[in-house]
């Protein structure tokens, strides 16, 4: 098996392809199983979807030691890298955001996913708070020997004042500020434009990332802009929970179960979901 080290080498060289890296984005053990036997070359996890799965909502109302525990048994069950999404951190100053992504660290993860937006409050953290964060993160990585993955999400085009071009203003001057601070990749959430992603892409000069979401264009319209890592996001769980929403409609109102059958997958195959796949075990193509 491949050391941490080398896993989140791995993982910093898929920022760097021709092609986009497509980062899906998993919930528990079974939905990251999944797409890493559907060939996918590494995994994120969702706050949404851990969060919502385990009965908290998205944010931070979750206690920090049970997202750290789903990330550790997700990151124990693959043998492709694993990147974290660590909310805002769980804390105000550098050192208790240090704290969380150390755990992230320690549990398996070799990249991280963190936002300067507040759900609750619908809010921006001030940008020097947040570049003194991911200074401190840089930090980290040099101390602890694990190059792990810097993604700084920026929530400007949901929570800055203004119209849509003041919002992607403010947007670039913060993932500017956040890639000069030690950022990997940078996270314009809700971007979906292709003008407005071709505007960050020259910008910032340094690897994009993208959620899909309705309107985002597809994958080689991306490509040819320049975005480097597109991530699922939650989509994956709205997806999953859309299909249990229709077969429920179906069986009650029709009384078929097609939704429930056709193309599922069988019980052995649920049960191979919870076993790690061996390194050297091919995956779908």
């Amino acid at each position: 098996m491949r050391t941490q080290y080398e896993r989140a080498e791995e993982f910093r060289g898929l920022h760097h392809q021709t092609h986009p890296l497509i980062l899906p984005n998993a919930w528990d053990v079974p939905s990251a199983r999944v797409f890493e036997d559907a060939g996918f070359p590494a995994v994120a996890t969702s706050s949404a979807g851990v969060m919502v799965s385990l009965g908290y909502p998205d944010g931070e109302e979750m206690p920090r030691d049970e997202l750290v525990g789903a990330v550790r048994r997700i990151a124990q069950k693959l043998s492709v890298p694993l990147s974290a999404d660590v909310v805002a951190g769980y804390g105000k100053d550098p050192p208790e955001v240090v704290s969380t992504v150390k755990m992230m660290i320690e549990a398996g993860a070799v990249g991280i996913n963190l936002e300067d937006g507040s759900h609750a409050t619908e809010s921006l953290a001030p940008v020097p708070a947040q570049v003194a964060k991911l200074r401190a993160l840089r930090e980290l990585r040099r101390a602890s020997g694990i190059p792990f993955v810097i993604n700084a999400r920026t929530d400007a085009l949901n929570y800055a004042r203004g119209d849509a071009d003041a919002k992607l203003r403010e947007a670039i001057d913060r993932l500017t500020a956040y890639r000069d601070a030690g950022a990997d990749c940078v996270y314009p959430m809700g971007l979906k434009e292709p003008a407005a992603i071709a505007t960050v892409v020259s910008a910032l000069n340094c690897p994009v990332n993208v959620m899909v979401r309705p309107g985002l264009p597809p994958v080689p319209e991306l490509a040819r802009l320049g975005v480097k890592r597109i991530s699922f996001g939650p989509a994956a769980s709205y997806a999953t929970f859309g299909l249990l929403k229709r077969a429920c409609e179906e069986i009650r109102t029709q009384g078929t179960y097609h939704q429930l059958t056709e193309g599922a997958i069988t019980f052995a195959e649920l049960n191979r979901l919870a076993v790690s796949r061996r390194a050297d075990e091919p995956a779908a193509r």
